[in-house]
Order: C-alpha cells, then structure tokens, then sequence
C-alpha cells in the first residue's frame, strides 16, 4: 500500500530544511495530548538518527498517564523553564511545529517565538495553518499528527531505523487521537500503519492500559460523580453536556488527565449526536475549557468556531470561553438550539 503523502517538491524542501540546520527546536500546542507528546518525542528520536540534536519544548504540564512513554523525561517545559527556553529558541534556525495550526496555540510560549529568525516547518493534521512563512505540511484527512509522521518518517526513507520507542510514541498519538479507533479512523491506510508499527516490537494492548487503565480511586469517584449529578442530556436534541467545577476538582483531588475521554462517556447514549465538556480552569478565573465530541457527521468544528473561540475535527473539537461557568452553559443551551437541524435530522 503506498502511503506517501508529501509531493516531491515538499519532501525536497523538508530534506533540505533538516539537512542545512544546526539548532533545531521541536514543540506542539498547550495542554498537550497523546498526539502531541507522541509526535514531539517520535520526530525528536527520527532526528537524532540523522545526527540532529532537537531541543524539545512543551508550552506547559502534559496528563499524568503520559508520563510513562519513552523521553518525555528528557522535555523541557516553558512555564518552568521560561529563560532557559527563550534562549534556545532565539539561537534556533529551524523549528518544528507539531500538532497545531497557529502560533497562538503555544499560549505563553507564542511570545518566545517574536525572536526566532529562523524557518518554520508545520507538521499537522488541522484546517487552515496560520505560521506565516512557515513549510506546512498540513493533512486533515489524517487521523492524528502521529500517522502523518509516520508517513513522512517512511517517505523521507527512515523506517528501517525506527526503533521501538518511536513507534510506541507514534501509535500512543493515533490510538489517543481517534479515541481507541472509534472515530476519524475508518481509512484503510491507518491499519496498514498499525501493522508497520508491530513490527518494531510495539505491544498495543499495553500502551491502551498504560493511556487508559491509570486512574486513581478519585478519579474514578470524580468521573462517577459528573456522570450521575452533573450530566444535563436533551433527549429532544439527541445532545448532552457537563459541567466540571473548581469544587469538584477540589472535592476529588483533581490532578491533570483525570477526566481525560470522560466527554466521550455520553455518546454511549442510544441515539445521542453531541457530547460537550465545560471545565473551569482549576487557578484562572472566567476561563472555562470547553471538549466536544459527536459522532456520524454533526460538525464539533463548526460548533466550536462559532461558539467556543475554537476548531478541531469533525466529531472531535475543542475551545474556551471567557466568562463564568453558568454563562458558558447558556451559550452551550444557545448553540446545541441553533444546530436543532442537524442534531434532530
């Protein structure tokens, strides 16, 4: 199966982009997730093996059961690190953004970036990339950033020299990314990388456990608790949505990652179109941080852009929203009535 997704201009311009740089910076979004983690320390490993020495940077803290994948003790991270980071990327004359569209999505660290003088390279599977200037290599018919990867990586002639490490991280980006491969994940192309991935000694049942099976006891009681006491479902509009509090998260000793898919849980529903998550940031007021998720063809994209200051995929979505909890569940009451359409048709 050919899986070669660059043109031959494209595939020139990354050679010689790679070839030519001395200092090389790797980083995705804020708050990154599998796919992001998984294509920062899988291009950083492909790097190295041909004789590169990326410097890694992630905006901020990443989900406690990503800790586990090979290198991720070796990231260095912005908000700790502001001083060490900014200078690395001021002396970088190639830098890699994995994973997101625009530089604003490296929230503090977008300002890292007014000293950089160097080439941007975008490697990622969102609509309508934003780095001006920037080689971007950009497919939102991929499931995930890591499935792209692994394309490139093959194309640029370096499977052979993938080792275990960066498969596991490549398959943890589409596994995470396709929420287990029950959605954006029909394409036979993503099974025949799969394959290729077991070749390298990958054991998939053990990065599923390793992502999924990690939750503490309050975060199961945490994840119960919304299910049965905050979950608001609109039988009418085949739609649901929850609420997640500061009280909440204090209630239940929240720590990063602990409702991580919980806003899929819904979609379990006979019938139900849309799920949405509404969480108010655990240390900033009037920020609420809004998951959406649907299933056939209702568009999360679209609702997010319009209501939720965000974007994403079809049935897998994300935003913000500045102002209380209670306002942003009128402004969800407000979208999930103006989709009645597409939610009843």
């Amino acid at each position: 199966m050919n899986i070669d997704v660059l043109t031959d201009k494209q595939l020139t311009l990354l050679e010689e982009s790679i070839g030519q740089a001395e200092k090389i910076v790797v980083c995705c979004h804020k708050s990154p997730d599998g796919d992001a983690m998984g294509a920062v320390l899988a291009w950083s490993d492909y790097l190295q093996s041909q004789g590169k020495a990326p410097r890694a940077i992630v905006p901020d803290a990443y989900p406690d059961f990503l800790r586990w994948l090979p290198g991720s003790e070796t990231l260095l991270r912005y908000d700790k690190h502001k001083e060490e980071a900014d200078r690395i990327v001021a002396e970088a004359d190639l830098v890699f953004c994995l994973d997101f569209d625009g530089l604003d999505r490296l929230d503090a660290m977008a300002a890292a970036m007014d000293n950089f003088k160097g080439r941007y390279v975008l490697i990622d599977h969102h609509t309508n990339p934003r780095i001006p200037g920037a080689l971007a290599l950009s497919f939102p018919e991929m499931c995930s950033t890591c499935e792209l990867l692994f394309r490139i990586i093959c194309q640029l002639g370096g499977f052979e020299r993938m080792n275990r490490h960066m498969a596991v991280a490549l398959y943890t980006g589409m596994m995470t990314d396709t929420g287990g491969f029950t959605y954006n994940s029909t394409r036979p192309e993503i099974y025949h990388v799969i394959g290729q991935l077991l070749t390298k000694g990958i054991d998939k049942d053990k990065i599923y456990r390793n992502v999924f099976n990690v939750f503490s006891p309050w975060a199961i009681r945490l994840r119960g608790y919304l299910m049965s006491q905050k979950l608001n479902v609109f039988d009418d509009f085949h739609a649901s949505y929850f609420t997640i509090s500061r009280r909440d998260m204090k209630n239940f000793h929240f720590i990063k990652g602990d409702v991580e898919g919980l806003v899929n849980e819904p979609l379990k529903i006979k019938g139900m179109k849309l799920s949405i998550s509404l969480r108010e940031d655990d240390r900033r007021d009037r920020v609420v941080w809004v998951s959406l998720r649907s299933v056939d063809d209702f568009p999360c994209n679209r609702m997010a852009a319009e209501f939720f200051d965000g974007g994403g995929h079809l049935n897998a979505s994300g935003g913000h929203l500045n102002c209380t909890l209670a306002e942003a569940e009128t402004i969800v009451h407000t979208a999930i009535i103006r989709y009645e359409s597409l939610l009843k048709g």
